[in-house]
């Protein structure tokens, strides 16, 4: 995504800043708002020190549960953003299930998710926070979020009728910290050219850390590349219509539209048999040989 002069930024769950920091930095200029909402209050205020620290004093950082309370209001509705992204908490436990029905700003129309995952949840109130005619999103969920079914499987199934799913970006395992699962990156847009979805599979293009892998600088370009250039490549990307993803069901496990598997040497089966019969002449003359020297030994 690539983020113009002029335009405001969100983080729903910005923990202490550093991904909206780098958002600004794509910008090329200051002409940019940057805004976020956080629910730890320590983590809060590091976030606030660091917009400071790095000479961004003008950013709105609010504090609160952005899926109870959000923060990031205007004239009684939710602020809306040219460009939101975020790295929320993986699969939130009671992230407010029990209220969101009632959400007073109908954040959870395409459904509720499980209570005990709060994914859908966060990617349905940055849909709701997107520009309508300019707005691009970006978020890291985990892969269960493509394929698994119920209440979330409704939801992805009304964000990919509703035209706003862009891109599934499959990403290599033990690349953030606190988790060693792999991650994916969903991006949604408004006003999309077509209907079709860019899948992306980068889990096997990284370098291999002690601690933790890392994205080298041509496993990025070549991801940015294939999503900007829309192109399908063998073993690593497809572009699916809407058609096709209907037919899987609406599942958007990666490895359902990008073929892995690689081609096994042919067996010669001649060769094989020309080499037990070796085999078995050799054993023949081991065993005659080794009843010649026991009997040599009296045995």
């Amino acid at each position: 995504m690539i983020r113009k002069p002029g335009e405001r930024i969100c983080d729903p769950a910005c923990g202490s800043g550093s991904l909206l920091i780098k958002c600004a930095r794509h910008v090329g200029n200051n002409d940019f708002s940057l805004y976020g909402q956080e629910n730890n209050g320590s983590t809060w205020a590091l976030a606030k020190m660091n917009m400071f620290l790095h000479g961004i004093d003008y950013a709105r950082i609010e504090w609160g549960d952005t899926l109870r309370n959000p923060q990031l209001i205007e004239s009684d509705s939710l602020m809306r953003f040219e460009v939101v992204v975020a790295n929320p908490p993986f699969s939130l436990d009671k992230w407010g299930a029990d209220v969101a029905p009632k959400d007073r700003f109908a954040r959870f129309h395409r459904g509720v998710p499980p209570k005990s995952k709060g994914d859908y949840a966060f990617v349905q109130h940055m849909v709701e926070t997107m520009d309508l005619h300019k707005g691009r999103m970006g978020v890291i969920v985990p892969h269960g979020v493509l394929f698994r079914a119920n209440s979330e499987g409704i939801i992805r199934k009304r964000l990919i009728e509703d035209n706003l799913l862009d891109a599934v970006i499959g990403l290599p395992p033990n690349l953030f910290y606190g988790t060693g699962i792999p991650a994916t990156i969903l991006l949604f847009r408004h006003n999309k050219p077509d209907d079709t979805v860019v899948l992306i599979d980068a889990s096997h293009n990284f370098e291999p850390g002690t601690n933790q892998n890392k994205l080298r600088t041509i496993d990025i370009e070549q991801i940015a590349n294939t999503y900007h250039d829309r192109v399908t490549v063998e073993r690593y990307s497809y572009i699916a219509t809407r058609e096709e993803i209907i037919e899987n069901d609406f599942n958007l496990n990666i490895s359902r539209y990008v073929d892995m598997f690689e081609d096994e040497e042919e067996v010669n089966l001649n060769m094989i048999q020309t080499d037990l019969f070796k085999i078995e002449e050799e054993l023949t003359q081991v065993q005659k040989q080794a009843r010649i020297y026991l009997k040599e030994l009296g045995l």
